[in-house]
């Protein structure tokens, strides 16, 4: 089959690579339809995110069931399923407590990070990493459905509520999947972007929306968010955290969403303690919100998040669009999914 390695800093490759087989009796083949392109992906190609060399990558994936094991019982050839990449063992203290998300034992289990993943024909999963998707619910806007969960797990940490206001920092496609969900919650939402193209496009779906290289940014969002700091900020591009602890009011939450391995900040205690500001950490999202994911997919327009669906093949190019270089000196799309058939 054809699949996508990572070959080491900012070098990924086509190749041919043996398709995937069964080998124990939960496993389930799903030939893959789609795969977008995640800020993870981006990043284990910029070095912000260490990755195995040689691993397939990819983990936002849909695709159609081709085998199942021989103990499988909740999936058949042929059902559509969307991926949820974040594995668990069951059986460690974290796991036991139901937190899934803190699995001990991940080592080995990340897909497209140290263990192969979706930019390919096939992959092979437990039974219980599979969600078969409602007859109503299209591939095109399925594939966003492992970011939702993502933004989902967010906002229950972030207690968002009707009388929060919400200022989100990074028009990418987590950004902009949670400016979709804030806006079904909150009493407003202003976006913090410097890329035209990403503010051009976020200015399609929110009424406000901020130059993040403006010379006073604190002072132009103040202004959207009438006349008050808000009580919300959300940091989806991993290197905001300073920015977001200036933005957010008395008694705000700053959530951490975004990741850079790269990246420092200094804060001040008394800052936290004299103005009850709370930062927020959630994690990888816990398994047991998927189904959830799936459910609330039905009622976003997530499809319109896509700008463009290549092919494998055009890996390089659509890379490129999100990495920028020689050829692509600035963000030309929002989501990108890769088409595997």
């Amino acid at each position: 089959m054809k699949a996508i390695i990572y070959k080491g800093l900012r070098s990924i490759a086509l190749e041919e690579r043996p398709e995937p087989k069964l080998s124990r009796p939960d496993d389930v083949l799903v030939r893959v339809a789609a795969t977008g392109i995640c800020g993870t992906d981006r990043n284990i190609y910029l070095g912000n995110f260490r990755a195995e060399e040689g691993v397939i990558l990819g983990h936002e994936s849909v695709g159609e069931v081709a085998a199942v094991g021989s103990a499988v019982k909740g999936v058949m050839p042929g059902d559509r399923v969307a991926v949820n990449p974040t594995l668990y063992c069951g059986a460690c203290e974290f796991c036991r407590r139901g937190e899934l998300n803190f699995c001990d034992n991940k080592a080995g289990t990340e897909v497209g990070v140290d263990r192969d993943g979706t930019f390919a024909n096939y992959v092979v999963l437990s039974e219980r990493f599979l969600h078969k998707l409602p007859p109503g619910l299209g591939f095109e806007r399925a594939v966003l459905v492992e970011p939702l969960a993502c933004v989902l797990n967010n906002v229950e940490a972030a207690e968002l509520r009707p009388e929060d206001d919400v200022v989100i920092l990074g028009a990418g496609p987590i950004g902009m999947v949670w400016a979709l969900l804030a806006k079904k919650v909150a009493r407003r939402v202003t976006m913090v972007e410097s890329s035209p193209f990403r503010r051009n496009f976020a200015s399609r779906h929110l009424e406000y929306v901020v130059d993040a290289e403006a010379p006073n940014v604190v002072a132009d969002v103040v202004a959207c968010n009438g006349g008050r700091k808000p009580r919300v900020v959300v940091d989806t591009t991993g290197v905001a955290l300073e920015r977001s602890l200036e933005l957010v009011s008395k008694g705000g939450r700053v959530v951490l969403m975004g990741f850079n391995a790269g990246y420092q900040a200094t804060i001040h205690p008394l800052t936290l303690v004299g103005q009850g500001i709370r930062i927020i950490g959630a994690g990888d999202y816990n398994s047991h919100i998927f189904p959830a994911a799936i459910e609330l997919a039905a009622t976003l327009p997530l499809e319109g998040l896509v700008t463009h669906q290549l092919p494998l093949e055009d890996y390089e190019k659509a890379f490129g669009l999100l990495v920028g270089g020689a050829q692509y000196s600035e963000y030309g799309a929002m989501k990108v999914v890769l088409r595997s058939v």
